[in-house]
């Protein structure tokens, strides 16, 4: 594959940095984004390949087109791999999960995701090639108690991915997500500290909780599913699919 222009969202830690480091790796040109500015030059100084630093709160309305509006200044071309990876979690029992909740899981995990894509996808459409990967979850895919919010924002993302997917099948661009189950991140670590807080276990019995609750009995690897990312990238066959990485959790 020719190098290509690739903005990856999230990118800072866990997933994303080991998404951008694969892509890099294979001679891409990578901009990261991500609020943590300090973050993201960490990990441009340790890319192989050409890189570009856009701090930015991706929930703000117009962060999309000034992050895509930078790279297309600075490499003279539209985003040819979109990685959409930052996202967070909140977890409540559904009657004590606040208005602010919800919003705040549905503007970053959904509709963020889709300003950018509608922002992307035009330029990838006009050069008939284009990548679109969302990192979604098993969330999006079935429910677990007291992550409303959380599972309706993946559930919401992967729909978005599948509509668009169907509507550039014809274009060149392919867009997929991949869903991971519980990968050794620091989201994941913000969990087991939540459930040992409220549940007196401790860090190293919920983080031995959530292992065992994949079949192969452990926690995924952030390179794993960077593998996924990148087949996703390389294939043009696969699109509109929803690639689990979980250990055998969600059979689909």
């Amino acid at each position: 594959m020719p190098a290509r222009r690739c903005l990856v969202t999230g990118a800072g830690r866990g997933i994303g940095a080991a998404v951008a480091q694969r892509l890099s790796a294979e001679g891409h040109s990578v901009a990261l984004t991500a609020r943590s500015g300090e973050e993201l030059s960490a990990l441009a100084a340790r890319l192989p390949g050409p890189s570009l630093v856009v701090p930015a709160d991706l929930t703000d309305p117009t962060a999309a087109d000034t992050v895509i509006s930078r790279v297309e200044a600075e490499w003279g071309g539209p985003v040819e791999v979109l990685v959409l990876n930052a996202g967070a979690g909140t977890s409540a029992p559904l009657a004590r999960t606040t208005d602010e909740d919800w919003a705040r899981m549905l503007e970053l995990n959904l509709t963020a995701p889709f300003r950018l894509l509608r922002r992307a996808l035009p330029g990838m459409v006009e050069q008939r090639w284009g990548r679109v990967v969302a990192v979604a979850s098993i969330a999006a895919k079935a429910g677990d108690p007291y992550v409303s919010a959380y599972t309706a924002s993946k559930h919401g993302l992967l729909g978005l991915v599948r509509s668009a997917a169907a509507e550039v099948a014809t274009k060149g661009v392919t867009v997929n997500a991949v869903c991971p189950g519980f990968v050794d991140t620091p989201m994941t670590a913000d969990t087991v500290a939540t459930i040992s807080a409220t549940t007196g276990r401790t860090e190293a019995e919920a983080r031995d909780t959530l292992a065992r609750r994949q079949p192969i009995g452990r926690l995924i690897d952030p390179e794993e599913v960077a593998d996924v990312v990148l087949m996703c990238v390389h294939s043009s066959a696969i699109t509109g699919q929803g690639l689990n990485v979980d250990g055998g959790t969600v059979q689909s």
